[in-house]
């Protein structure tokens, strides 16, 4: 969409021009386009891009959730939210950075799981949109992503690419590892490890 966009906009500068040649009235301006998303940041050499790993389930306290792409990281961010708030309220801390665990996907929006991981299930009841479950487990890629979260469409088209070169199959979920806490670390600056498990 954004290289239509600069394709549109160099074709009514070229009209402009053509137009102030033959002394015909200018067209009105075209509509200013819209800001694209800051590109995500360089990855570091040592940063992983298609590794083979094996993931080990983890025992997670998650909060589940929907959202639109629009409002993907506000969502995130409140659900880490509700799940540390439940944990703070049985004396529980997490033994890791948070998750968040893609379980549907649509081109309007996503349902997912997101929380953190703990040493032991928690003994006492938990709010009703609480639920205790395990991280994804198996044979996976890992990706690193730095930058915001609205930047990520051009990493994961990277990973699709990838996975195509490599003639693999991802199962039907992929999670996200934050290495930077996103309650606190600023947009731009976020490192996310993207997990994708395949068959």
């Amino acid at each position: 969409m954004r290289l239509l966009r600069l394709i549109a906009a160099f074709a009514v500068g070229l009209l402009l021009l053509a137009g102030s040649a033959f002394a015909q009235p200018a067209p009105a301006p075209a509509p200013a386009p819209i800001p694209a998303p800051a590109p995500p940041r360089a990855l570091q050499p040592t940063d992983a891009f298609g590794e083979e790993v094996t993931l080990t389930p983890k025992i997670m306290v998650l909060a589940k959730g929907a959202a639109t792409w629009d409002t993907a990281f506000d969502s995130l961010v409140g659900s880490f939210k509700t799940v540390l708030a439940a944990l703070e309220k049985q004396g529980i801390k997490p033994s890791g950075p948070p998750m968040t665990i893609y379980t549907a996907t649509d081109d309007t929006g996503f349902e997912y799981t997101a929380g953190f991981p703990v040493a032991e299930a928690p003994k006492g009841p938990l709010p009703q949109d609480i639920i205790v479950g395990k991280s994804p487990e198996g044979r996976a890629l890992k990706y690193i992503h730095r930058g915001s979260y609205d930047a990520m469409d051009s990493t994961y088209e990277a990973i699709t690419n990838n996975l195509e070169e490599k003639k693999l199959e991802a199962r039907d979920l992929f999670a996200e590892q934050y290495v930077t806490d996103p309650l606190t670390t600023p947009e731009d600056n976020l490192v996310i490890e993207i997990y994708v498990p395949v068959k």
